[in-house]
């Protein structure tokens, strides 16, 4: 397969990839990086594709492997820190509740999510907000599901209870 024949078959893909890759490392970079890495590994592959029946699911089935590999590879140092920077977590708020009240909700869940320890923040990060199914979360983190369902418990007991709080020392001051 030459050069023109690959950009024909497998740039069309680009952004269902990046959005994958983003929905899996939560940053534009990890997400370009891992498109990257897939388009070298199918350039690697190139004299082998023509077989391949279904492009598309082929494609995305070698995204999301490699998007996992850097997963696991980066399992301690990307969780550490805080939650991805485009993170936009939804406030479900009563009507009277104003535009500033929900973002400023939303800012302090983002930060209680930041200070989870790093295997919560990754688990809920992975499940509730890029919505992974539980056979990928195993496949990022190599937890087990019953494993995975303890420590979303958790970080979601602890959230709760967390901004509980904080909205309570707000209703009194």
């Amino acid at each position: 397969m030459n050069a023109e024949n690959f950009k024909q078959r497998y740039l069309p893909f680009h952004d269902k990839m990046y959005r994958l890759a983003f929905r899996y490392t939560g940053s534009r970079e990890n997400a370009e990086d891992m498109v990257q890495e897939t388009y070298l590994k199918l350039w690697k592959k190139r004299d082998e594709l023509p077989e391949i029946e279904n492009t598309e699911a082929y494609v995305m089935t070698l995204l999301k492997n490699v998007c996992f590999d850097f997963l696991r590879r980066n399992h301690e140092d990307m969780w550490a820190s805080s939650p991805p920077e485009d993170l936009q977590i939804a406030i479900q708020a009563p009507s009277s509740t104003t535009p500033l009240e929900i973002k400023d909700e939303a800012e302090c869940l983002q930060q209680l999510i930041a200070h989870l320890p790093p295997p919560q923040k990754k688990v809920l990060l992975l499940r509730d907000v890029n919505e992974c199914s539980m056979e990928e979360i195993e496949q990022a983190t190599g937890f087990t599901a019953a494993n995975i369902r303890v420590l979303l418990s958790r970080a979601r007991k602890k959230l709760r209870e967390q901004f509980s709080k904080i909205r309570a020392y707000e209703r009194v001051g």
